[in-house]
């Protein structure tokens, strides 16, 4: 009886430990993890990771970086960005600060808060 009561509480323990370990992996900016933007030519795009780890292209060249994200935000940090000339391409994305998501579309604004531009959820 002693045994089978050790069984029964540690299987609780077990489920309880497994249950926490699944919500931790739950990111808090679910809204802004995710695809956003086109990857047809000359068109802006990203791709944000759960830790904020974040990769696209301004249309033009290549971006990456780690941002930091908080619920419906990300504050994008430094951007690496590859240094190609593209004519006819406006390169907007590689000057963002912050990123607002409403629904299915980001708001990026630059470093004085404006907004420069938006992306659409991928497949949206």
């Amino acid at each position: 009886m002693l045994q089978q009561r050790r069984i029964h509480r540690t299987v609780g323990v077990l489920a309880a430990v497994l249950l926490l370990a699944g919500c931790a992996g739950t990111p808090s900016g679910a809204k802004v993890v995710g695809e956003w933007g086109s990857t047809a030519s000359g068109q802006p795009n990203l791709n944000i990771e759960n830790d904020g780890t974040f990769s696209g292209s301004d249309g033009c060249n290549h971006l990456s970086g780690q941002g930091q994200i908080d619920g419906n935000e990300i504050t994008f940090g430094a951007i690496a960005s590859t240094m190609m000339a593209c004519q006819g391409v406006d390169t907007w994305l590689g000057k963002a600060a912050t990123g607002n998501v409403s629904g299915d579309t980001m708001t990026v604004l630059d470093d004085k808060g404006g907004t420069i531009g938006t992306l659409k959820r991928s497949g949206s």
